[in-house]
């Protein structure tokens, strides 16, 4: 003990020098001659064993030794020495001082090594089965009574901040100690997670044949609870981690079991476990159904952790046996043991598949097609990671048809997930050998999801996943057309989901192509060098555009449009240009876009179409050379060229709009740099178009189907580069009288609309105007001159070129709708003809009126059919008319120029009337007759409230003369007077009888049952008998379900019209409606006729929600009439000049009483709002308020 104290004594680095006393010297001289330091890695006395808690002990015990072995020796010196000197006792003072530092070295020894329990008799550590990491996720408290919980395992999990696998190693531990206390507290712990607190005992334990029956007793008591929520479905946050805190808990308890090795040594483990659990996932109350199954499913997936473990596990020994056989030299012991372990492990795997097989046949054969949609969810979700971590065992036909099954559930996220798990399988290349049966089975239903399902996501999923079968091989090829053919759907995202399949389809093609022609080698020596700046000559890439075009065609030809048989919805009267809508095609070519890389090249597409082809038709046979070959592989027929024309349109506009994208960073900013690209990429795109448009135009101008997609071209260049580039000005008339002559030279709808449009484009560029107007007086010079040229021809022969004129009015719609033609349409142009020429001297709007009057009888159906398109053409383009006239009496009012003339519209109104009048039913003219009618009221009906702003505007000029004010404000009130008009009685009656025959033709094609009728005039008006009598036969004949399907449509569509704008005319106060008995008629089948309907009519409820929406001054006004907010804001000291400016202008006041227009008031409400300068701007706002109250 000395030697061990002496040696501690030399390794404290603070020890005091040696003293000068020649007793102290001798001592400590054989101390350190006698005994070196000896390290602790040196010490044999040391073992592993001292790194844990029993050294520190020792190391207390022996510094106490060297304490008070030290101690000693210094009693029995000092004893033999007698009493101590001065240096002995400065000695023992440093002694002292020096004691307390020399224990801090035994106090940090804990750091070197942590302790660790050895203690436990099972750990939760892994025995050769390797988990998946998973995130860990920080504990959350479900509520606060789990804080509460004394003991259990839910108060562990979710309260004590333990981990998963600790409480499942906990729990191990108490089951070896005391198994049916452990089954008790984890069958309570399942009942707990099903939200309630019922318990069972250690009898129910101990009896398992019992457990249905307690469990029937649980529910009725459950029931009786009336819970309607559980942890496992609950929207709560603090129960965000419950379900992957017990789907863990009980994974980890199977690998711990594993591990442990009580899996194996007690099976009635897991038997208990399943008798309880899968009772309770049988149960008729969906929580303990859904809680249970969820539990059984973990613990299959934690068995299939254990078993693929052990599969491996088993073949890697096999492989070690049968290399340790190879050797030379075999160690039979070694065999003999791999050999043990083999037979060992192969015993556990097989008691794991009968655990496997108990669960699967017990839980999940039921529970896949339970009646709740988020139980089938999770048994889909388990059984395709049971495939993927378990192959061996699941991935089998046998397992893989409850996939396929699921495939026709009636939930759509059911479907979402089946197809989510299947092409997780398909993604498996060394395992598509095992789908190859499951794929033969199932792969009509795969195609027949694609095409039907009513999800457009569960679409776009199984798309994908067929692109991954097709990857296999294993999709035949009219399947392959099939999903192609899904490039035309009228849903984006499965258009966008097809694209890269669509692509591969012309891969597939090119490559045979390629292959006839010589193959990609045979071809370069052909075309030669490809210039990258040359579009003109011949490319490789022509080839797949040709291969585009090809599949294009095909999947169109076989969607089986049978447009001849369908009927058209005729064209609206007052509808105003500006948006075309895109075809099928155009949709395609989007999609084409993003999936075809060559597409993006779209100036190598207009040089394949601009290329002049004609050499390869007219040689024939002569000569067969490889450039020839090539341009007759290149060739295309006019179907093609306008599908290739569509995709030409959607690159540019696609081009165009991911320069704009890459414009704005991630944070939504602009970037300098980024700009200067975009705009060089706008800059060479506009420049190209403007070269690229009129040749097309000269190649394609005289098919209309091609010159609409060309002049569609116009709509996205720019033209404002186009002026600041500072091009010649002739370039830009020169593409002007381009669409000029487009415009004069068809007649085709859709060549009109599209060239209206471009010309539109075209105005809204200022720094153009001059050239553009100049082009458009052009075009209204020639339609204005051969509407004269026709109605003269008439008016002196019997024969009328009827066609001729149709073509000449439906021209003079669209330019109206895009150019102001009040000008054209007042003049009287006696110049191009005889003074005695009385026709000539009429003005275009008479012209068109006289047409609408002029009625017909016998004649046949080519002719009542041109004559009805020329009525409706003349009332679309006097309607436009007179919508350019209230615009110009707008202006005039906002600006204070004084109106030289007021239009007069009565004998539009009338000719309109007298046409409703003559014709019956429900008759496509009449309607549109009846529409116009409505318009033109309501439309001066909004000058309403443009007359109260004008009032309002008059009165505010301070600078003003009086006598100008009082002259404007007489300007004004004459507009009102003059042009502002309610529908008499006679035609109010009429519309509504026509409402009627509408209503009930919508409701006999939909087999929709009305609201009995009244005694009312309304109702009792007689019907008509011809258009009962079509409506019959058209339910005679022999009519597909889509075309009945149309005929339904095109009956809504025409009472969704007529009656939305009955409806602004009631809220505009054009229709006299007196009780509401109007208002009471058209809401009477507002729930019957379907929801577009009852949206319309709900506009005749706006008045309560624009009383709330509108906003409220914070501080609140007291009782005042018409609840004036701007009165509220007014100090009382200012009330007496209020009074006074009140009374000045109250005839105006009183004039706007008797009726007044909602519509105008909301139009006038931006107007209304930024005047608080003083109270006579307040006293206005008030005026104009009031009006807008008492038009609500």
């Amino acid at each position: 003990m000395p030697a061990r104290l002496s040696s501690m004594e030399l390794s404290d680095p603070i020890t005091p020098p040696a003293s000068s006393s020649p007793n102290d010297t001798t001592r400590r001289k054989s101390g350190r001659v006698r005994h070196n330091p000896v390290l602790l890695n040196h010490d044999p006395n040391a073992s592993i064993g001292s790194y844990n808690s029993g050294k520190r002990k020792r190391a207390d015990t022996l510094d106490q030794a060297q304490v008070n072995g030290s101690m000693g020796e210094e009693t029995s010196s000092n004893e033999e020495d007698g009493d101590p000197d001065d240096e002995e006792m400065k000695e023992k003072r440093r002694k002292t001082r020096y004691k307390k530092p020399s224990e801090k070295p035994a106090a940090k020894k804990p750091k070197t090594a942590k302790p660790k329990s050895t203690t436990l008799p099972v750990r939760p550590a892994v025995n050769g089965v390797r988990k998946p990491p998973k995130p860990r996720r920080p504990r959350t408290q479900v509520n606060a009574a789990i804080s509460d919980e004394e003991a259990g395992l839910f108060a562990e999990l979710f309260a004590q901040g333990h981990t998963v696998e600790g409480v499942a190693a906990e729990w191990i531990t108490r089951y070896n100690e005391h198994n049916a206390n452990a089954m008790c507290e984890l069958i309570n712990f399942v009942l707990k997670c099903t939200g309630c607190d019922l318990k069972v005992d250690m009898h129910d334990i101990e009896d398992p044949d019992n457990a249905a029956s307690k469990l029937d007793d649980l529910h009725q008591e459950y029931v009786s609870k009336n819970i309607t929520d559980y942890p496992l479905i609950s929207r709560n946050k603090a129960y965000s981690s419950f379900r992957p805190t017990v789907t863990g808990f009980f994974f980890a308890l199977i690998s711990t079991a594993h591990a442990a090795g009580v899996l194996y040594t007690d099976l009635a483990l897991i038997e208990n476990i399943e008798v309880w659990v899968s009772t309770m996932s049988s149960a008729a109350i969906r929580p303990f159904r859904h809680t249970a199954t969820v539990i059984s499913l973990a613990m299959e997936s934690g068995l299939c952790s254990v078993y693929s473990s052990l599969v491996d596990s088993t073949a890697k020994t096999v492989r070690q046996m049968e290399g340790e056989q190879k050797k030379k030299t075999v160690n039979k012991e070694r065999i003999a043991s791999l050999q043990k372990k083999i037979a060992e492990e192969e015993r556990r795997s097989g008691s794991v598949n009968d655990m496997m097989e108990n669960i699967f046949n017990a839980v999940y054969v039921h529970r896949y097609r339970d009646v709740d949609p988020r139980i089938r969810v999770d048994c889909v979700t388990a059984l395709g990671g049971w495939i993927t971590t378990a192959p061996d065992k699941y991935f089998t036909p046998a397992y893989l048809r409850y996939l396929g099954w699921v495939l026709s559930d009636t939930s759509a996220p059911t479907r979402a997930e089946v197809v989510k798990q299947l092409s997780k399988l398909y993604k498996r290349k060394e395992d598509v050998a095992r789908l190859r049966a499951f794929t033969e089975k199932f792969s009509p239903r795969f195609v027949e999801m694609a095409i039907r399902d009513a999800e457009p996501n569960i679409r776009a999923a199984v798309i994908g996943m067929l692109d991954l079968i097709r990857d296999t091989g294993l999709l035949e090829p009219n399947d392959i057309d099939s999903i192609g053919r899904l490039i035309f759907d009228s849903e984006q995202k499965v258009r966008k989901a097809v694209a890269g399949f669509f692509a591969k389809n012309i891969n597939d093609s090119y490559d045979a192509v390629i292959e006839d022609l010589g193959g990609e080698e045979g071809m370069a020596e052909d075309i030669g060098e490809e210039d990258p700046d040359d579009f003109d000559m011949p490319r490789r890439a022509w080839l797949k555009f040709k291969c585009l075009a090809e599949n294009l065609q095909s999947y169109s030809s076989q969607e089986g449009d049978d447009e001849g048989t369908t009927p058209t919805l005729p064209e609206t009267i007052g509808v105003l240009p500006g948006s075309v809508v895109e075809s099928r095609f155009a949709l395609a070519a989007q999609a084409v876009y993003g999936g075809v890389s060559e597409v993006q090249d779209w100036e190598v597409l207009a040089g394949y179409l601009l290329y002049d082809n004609s050499p390869a038709t007219s040689n024939g046979n002569a000569s067969e050379s490889p450039e020839t070959l090539f341009r007759k592989s290149c060739l295309l027929n006019e179907f093609e060229e306008m599908l290739l024309l569509e995709v030409l349109k959607e690159a540019v506009k696609q081009r165009l709009l991911e320069a704009v994208e890459t414009e704005i960073d991630k944070k939504g900013k602009k970037s300098k740099i980024r700009s200067g690209e975009v705009r060089e990429i706008q800059e060479s795109i506009a420049l190209h178009l403007a070269q690229v448009i009129p040749r097309l135009l000269r190649k394609f101008g005289t098919n209309p189907t091609t010159a609409a997609v060309v002049l569609q071209l116009e709509h996205v260049l720019n033209l404002e580069i186009f002026e600041e580039l500072r091009q010649d000005s002739t370039t830009y008339a020169s593409l002007l009288d381009d669409i000029n002559k487009q415009f004069l030279t068809h007649v085709d709808e859709g060549v009109l609309a599209v060239a209206s449009n471009a010309i539109l484009h075209a105005r809204s560029y200022e720094d153009l105007e001059e050239v553009t107007e100049g082009k458009i007086q052009e075009l209204w010079s020639d339609t204005i001159s051969t509407l004269r040229l026709h109605v003269t021809s008439k008016k002196s022969e019997e024969t009328t070129d009827l066609v001729g004129l149709c073509n000449t009015i439906s021209r003079i719609s669209h330019l109206a709708s895009v150019a102001d033609c009040i000008g054209v349409f007042e003049s009287e142009d006696r110049s191009s003809f005889k003074m005695s020429n009385t026709a000539s001297a009429i003005s275009p709007a008479k012209i068109l009126t006289e047409l609408i009057q002029n009625e017909y009888a016998d004649v046949d159906e080519e002719e009542k059919e041109q004559r009805d398109e020329i009525i409706t053409g003349s009332i679309k383009s006097l309607l436009f008319y007179h919508m350019w006239i209230v615009r110009s009496l707008k202006n005039s009012l906002a600006t204070h120029t004084p109106t030289l003339k007021l239009p007069d519209w009565d004998s539009f109104a009338s000719a309109l009337l007298s046409l409703v009048q003559s014709r019956s039913g429900t008759d496509p003219v009449r309607l549109a007759a009846t529409g116009a009618y409505l318009d033109v009221h309501i439309l001066f009906a909004s000058l309403k409230a443009i007359t109260n702003d004008a009032n309002h505007q008059s009165t505010r000029q301070i600078t003003t003369p009086p006598n100008k004010q009082s002259q404007h404000r007489s300007s004004a009130d004459e507009v009102r007077s003059s042009l502002v008009r309610p529908i008499t009685r006679e035609a109010q009656s009429l519309i509504l009888t026509i409402f009627v025959a509408a209503e009930k033709q919508h409701a006999r094609r939909s087999r929709r049952k009305l609201e009995a009728a009244s005694d009312d005039a309304i109702d009792s008006a007689p019907e008509d008998p011809e258009s009962e009598i079509e409506d019959n036969e058209d339910e005679d004949e022999d009519t597909t379900s889509e075309q009945v399907r149309t005929h339904q449509l095109l009956a809504e569509k025409q009472l969704c019209e007529l009656a939305g704008k009955m409806v602004l005319a009631v809220l505009g106060h054009v229709f006299d409606d007196e009780g509401q008995k109007v208002r009471q008629r058209l809401l009477r089948n507002k729930m019957r006729l379907g929801p577009n309907f009852k949206e319309i009519l709900a506009y005749l409820d706006e008045p309560k929600a624009k009383s709330k929406a509108k906003p409220k001054p914070k501080p609140k006004a007291p009782k005042a009439k018409v609840g004036d907010p701007v009165k509220a804001k007014a100090k009382s000291a200012k009330k007496a000049k209020s009074k006074e400016v009140v009374e000045v202008s109250s005839e105006e006041e009183s004039d706007g009483e008797e009726e007044d227009d909602p519509l105008g008031a909301e139009l006038a409400d931006d107007r209304i709002e930024d005047v608080e300068e003083d109270d006579e701007e307040k006293r206005h706002e008030k005026d104009v308020d009031d009006d807008e109250i008492m038009g609500d």
